[in-house]
């Protein structure tokens, strides 16, 4: 099987050496960081010929699955339009397009559309396109624009007079994709990202016109552990530079009525002390941690904490994730037992309301609500079972309206399928919660093919959410389950603390247990049981796949973390300085022992390990691609099975995978058809 595959040379090994700890890596030629070694780029396309053999039996189900999921799309689906400064936006698509158009219509009537982008016409020439941001100024004269040709995430800003329909010849590059214009509209701020990590760290302000080579420096980050964002503030009075790591955060501001200005610090940052901050109605709300993990909100005057004056109180098993401001009100996100809500207090943290939902597995969050004199409050919810729906709430009576619900072409009903809330005891004694769901006419106690999706890092929460190209999955007797172990934030930010640094083993084992005590309660065939994960969802795929790799029948690991060590000892590149609170900083021993006993390139060794489908891209900026291409260069060389193991190396995309709206079914159809053929096959054979 592996003979088609060409020859790893390992005539040059690469010797590591940290603390005394010499690591050969015989794979690290695979490394290029122009990405245009022929030897890598014909290895990696002679990977991708080897999948692709390996995946022929599967072209017809491929093909079939891929149509059951465009089919599922409404051709000219359009989002929920939103009103602002005397326009509705919305975005639109054609049939059989694969990126949207952005129009606005303004609020008089027999209004003609305006056309501000057609995705399609900027994505003709590219094999990957991505918008960013799209900013109108707030004279409305004016639209900039960040768009990504690369999949780099180094975004590109144009500008547009909607007057005249034509586009400046201002080109801004290397950006982070922010954008914020000033008040007169006469130019606009962006991030630029440093040129070798790719970090955002610089924030200038361009006038229109100019040459983008005499924009003006505003501020510069020289600590290379935090990130930079800028946005404005609910009241359009100032700019905000947001500046975070993963235990603290700073926020500076500038008016930007004075777009020449120096910022102001409105508050500086501290070791373990995490907030931000907004502006309306002449005073400031802080969300901030000071009090608590789980945060609160001021209502604040200035960055002096001591006159701080508290809304909302911290609360130990509910976290405040987010909130946005009116003129008269106050909505709330929270998340308690793991599961998000939304509530309603006046402008002094009193309750009003709270959001009521039926499901037992489901999310709500903030949606789009530019305008702060609204009287309607838009959210968002979703189930596993619920296609995503938009409501408007009326601010004064609490009386609410579904704006959409998302279309699911075909014979899709809610009732078919049965969403499930379970809680598994891992092996310390924690409650790990699971969400989970199927077809109801097709569950059959112990027999069904199981998927386990996890993630586990950086306090996201995986939420119940619904994916119509899930249903090819559950309408095959399928059952699809999210372990929301500790890293992610479900039930808190302690959920977080106990699954990062020296507590990462954590996520692993909470997985295992979950994939165990989902079969213990009936929900799946033991001997045919997936799991999956993406980013650092991949890194606890590898991490599972060395502790306990007989429970699982096939794994697909998407852009996997997986060489998680040597990563983080080289600060060249964008996933390292900034992550030291995530994972640790292995310049120190101990540290670096922790990380070496999970990072999963390290800890490959000489047993079966299950079928492996893992997928990258080649210009990924966030895992490089040669982690995902190593670890199978090396797993193929010490596992003791005849499993498969393909590697499925996009030479065009990067961390997010194809671009457009249909062409992103083409990687999930190949992933179906990988975990259908082995579930279809694994009791007689083994392979498909």
């Amino acid at each position: 099987m592996n003979s088609i595959l060409p020859p790893i040379a390992t005539q040059h090994p690469h010797s590591l050496t940290f603390h005394g700890d010499e690591r050969i890596d015989p794979y690290y030629w695979l490394r290029d960081d122009t990405r245009s070694n022929p030897e890598v780029l014909d290895y990696l396309h002679a990977e991708n010929g080897y999948t692709e053999a390996m995946l022929r039996p599967t072209e017809a189900l491929q093909q079939t699955l891929y149509q059951e999921m465009v089919d599922r799309q409404l051709p000219d689906d359009s989002s929920v339009p939103y009103y602002l400064k005397g326009y509705w936006y919305r975005s639109r698509y054609l049939p059989e397009q694969e990126y949207p158009l952005y129009e606005r219509l303004a609020a008089r009537p027999d209004a003609p559309t305006e056309l501000l982008l057609d995705g399609n016409q900027r994505a003709a020439d590219v094999d990957f396109y991505d918008l960013g941001a799209l900013e109108v100024s707030p004279s409305n004269h004016w639209m900039a624009c960040s768009e990504d040709f690369v999949s780099r995430r180094q975004y590109q800003i144009g500008v547009r007079n909607l007057q005249t329909g034509e586009w400046l010849p201002d080109r801004v590059e290397n950006t982070s994709g922010d954008i914020v214009w000033s008040a007169d509209s006469a130019g606009f701020f962006y991030v630029r990202l440093d040129s070798e990590t790719l970090l955002p760290y610089q924030v200038w302000y361009h006038v229109l016109g100019a040459d983008p080579a005499q924009d003006k420096l505003v501020y510069e980050e020289a600590d290379n552990t935090y990130y930079l964002h800028i946005s404005h503030s609910r009241s359009e009075e100032y700019l905000l530079i947001s500046l975070s790591s993963t235990l603290s955060s700073e926020v500076h501001l500038l008016s930007l009525k004075t777009p020449h200005g120096t910022p102001t610090l409105f508050l500086a940052r501290r070791r373990g002390h995490e907030y931000g901050v907004d502006h309306f109605q002449q005073h400031f709300y802080v969300r901030s941690n000071r009090e608590g993990r789980n945060f609160a909100i001021y209502l604040a005057d200035d960055g002096a904490e001591q006159y701080w004056q508290c809304l909302l109180p911290v609360r130990e098993q509910v976290l405040l994730q987010d909130f946005v401001l009116f003129r008269n009100a106050m909505f709330v996100e929270e998340r308690d037992a793991g599961l998000t809500r939304l509530r309603q207090l006046d402008l002094l943290g009193q309750e009003i309301r709270t959001i009521a939902v039926d499901d037992p597995a489901y999310v709500l969050w903030l949606s789009t609500n530019p305008d702060p004199d609204n009287p309607e409050f838009r959210y968002g919810y979703a189930s596993l079972t619920t296609p995503t729906t938009h409501y408007a709430l009326d601010i004064a009576s609490g009386e609410r309206k579904m704006l959409k619900r998302q279309p699911v072409l075909g014979d899709f009903k809610p009732e078919y399928y049965q969403s499930q809330r379970l809680w598994i005891t891992a092996r310390d004694g924690t409650q790990v919660p699971v969400s989970l769901v199927y077809r109801k006419e097709l569950y059959q106690p112990g027999q069904n093919p199981l998927l386990v999706y996890g993630y586990g890092a950086y306090g996201l929460s995986e939420d119940p959410y619904f994916a119509s190209s899930r249903l090819s999955l559950l309408d095959r007797g399928f059952i699809f389950a999210i372990a929301h172990v500790r890293g992610g934030e479900e039930l808190g930010r302690h959920w977080y603390e106990q699954g990062r640094q020296q507590h990462k083993m954590n996520s692993f084992t909470d997985f295992i247990d979950a994939t165990d005590g989902i079969l213990a309660a009936g929900y799946g065939d033991p001997r045919r049981v997936f799991a999956t994960g993406g980013s650092a969802g991949g890194l606890l795929m590898g991490a599972v796949i060395n502790m306990a790799p007989e429970r699982y029948l096939g794994v697909v690991a998407v852009v996997p973390f997986v060489d998680t060590l040597t990563s983080m000892l080289d600060e060249s590149i964008p996933l390292t300085t900034g992550e030291y609170d995530e994972w640790g900083d292995p310049r120190d021993p101990a540290v670096y022992q922790y990380i070496k006993n999970y990072s999963p390139y390290d800890q490959v060794k000489a047993q079966a390990y299950p079928h492996l489908l893992v997928v990258s891209g080649l210009h990924d900026s966030q895992v490089q691609y040669w982690e995902p291409a190593k670890w199978v260069a090396k797993l193929r060389a010490s596992k003791t099975d005849d499993h498969l193991l393909l590697l499925s190396m996009d030479m065009d995309a990067g961390h997010g995978g194809k671009s457009g709206r249909y062409r992103y079914f083409l990687d999930i159809a190949q992933e179906y058809a990988f975990m259908l053929a082995l579930a279809d096959t694994s009791i007689n054979s083994a392979s498909i």
